[in-house]
């Protein structure tokens, strides 16, 4: 017999996780600061959960589900929580994941968020990445550098995701959310026609492939401010994943159009937080001449100890510092420090990281 499946989220809700896992042969699993734990209810059959995720399906879902065995949708359920779903097959069973997200949204206050990100939300224009793997609250920051946006200043602010996640009341600015396959047919064409939208600011839920980032660069190049995120681990990381997208007979160009709009790269990660709950630790790099120097004449090996010069007037720090700041005020573990540090070996060998 099915689960309720409201009921379970709003139980996951009311558990402070941050997602819920449907899988067959396995009891509904939720992540509590990271740790994925089993919920103490029936092991679940694909039949108990095709029940449970049709339930919430408009038949326009439904159709799409079946014709390409994937799903990605927002929910809002009143009362409980707005999420973000995905809906798959694994062994011929449909499995769901459902990631919280928080109706309200944070500010940057909030997320003790270091005091660069309110200098980078006064550009005019540039493209700002904030990048790291799943769940590594990409889409928080994201949010809060666009709700002190939307406190302070008056902008029309356009969001391309898929799903929508967070949904930003209108305060001093006004938001125009586009959905990829409701509102819109993608990224790339929702970017295209973006420009005759008036906006001030766009917002790419992911920079998934090259015309949406070919895109994107143009934006930031011609005027506006634009926030984009992509699944790399470390600033300079992300600057050789882009250029990567592209053929090689385009790649003097791109590396040009990276070092003349980027603005800021924030590549993040979430640690356990000794105590409960998980902390950020973001590496930051902000361009100056010599990054931008770097990136053109395509030497990014370059990046990493150009990031660790003029750090007092760039705001710029490296995830190896960072790691040895929040150890030293007692937030995270030294194991925890090592499993996540790109550069573990390199943090083993600091004096200060103990």
């Amino acid at each position: 017999m099915a689960i309720d499946i409201k009921k379970l989220l709003q139980s996951v809700v009311s558990h402070g996780a941050s997602d819920l896992h449907l899988i067959s042969r396995a009891e509904p699993q939720i992540r509590i600061d990271g740790t994925l734990k089993a919920v103490n209810l029936p092991v679940l059959t694909g039949e108990d959960i095709e029940e449970m995720a049709y339930a919430l399906l408009t038949e326009k879902q439904k159709k799409s589900f079946e014709e390409n065995l994937e799903l990605d949708f927002a929910l809002l359920l009143p009362g409980i929580g707005r999420f973000r779903a995905n809906y798959y097959r694994t062994l011929g069973d449909i499995a769901a994941a459902f990631r919280i997200i928080p109706t309200e949204i944070p500010s940057l206050d909030d997320l003790n968020a270091p005091e660069i990100y309110k200098r980078l939300i006064k550009r005019e224009k540039g493209l700002i990445l904030v990048t790291g793997p799943t769940g590594s609250g990409k889409s928080t920051t994201l949010a809060a550098m666009l709700n002190e946006i939307n406190i302070t200043e008056h902008k029309h602010i356009v969001t391309v995701e898929d799903p929508v996640e967070f949904i930003h009341q209108n305060k001093k600015c006004v938001f125009s959310h586009r959905e990829t396959g409701s509102d819109t047919r993608s990224f790339s064409m929702a970017l295209k026609y973006a420009m005759r939208q008036d906006p001030d600011i766009i917002l790419i839920g992911e920079m998934r492939d090259k015309e949406t980032i070919e895109a994107a660069l143009t934006a930031a190049e011609t005027g506006h401010l634009v926030f984009g995120t992509l699944h790399t681990n470390s600033a300079p990381g992300t600057i050789n994943r882009i250029i990567d997208v592209f053929g090689g007979d385009e790649q003097a160009q791109i590396r040009t159009m990276i070092a003349s709009s980027l603005v800021g790269v924030i590549a993040q990660v979430l640690l356990p937080k000794v105590g409960g709950g998980r902390v950020a630790a973001p590496e930051i790099m902000i361009p100056n001449h010599a990054i931008s120097n770097l990136i053109r004449e395509d030497k990014t090996h370059q990046l990493y100890s150009q990031m660790q010069l003029g750090q007092g007037e760039t705001g710029m720090q490296t995830q190896t510092q960072i790691l040895i700041k929040l150890r030293k005020q007692g937030l995270i573990s030294r194991e925890d420090a090592l499993q996540y540090a790109n550069k573990p070996e390199e943090l083993k060998k600091n004096i200060n990281f103990k």
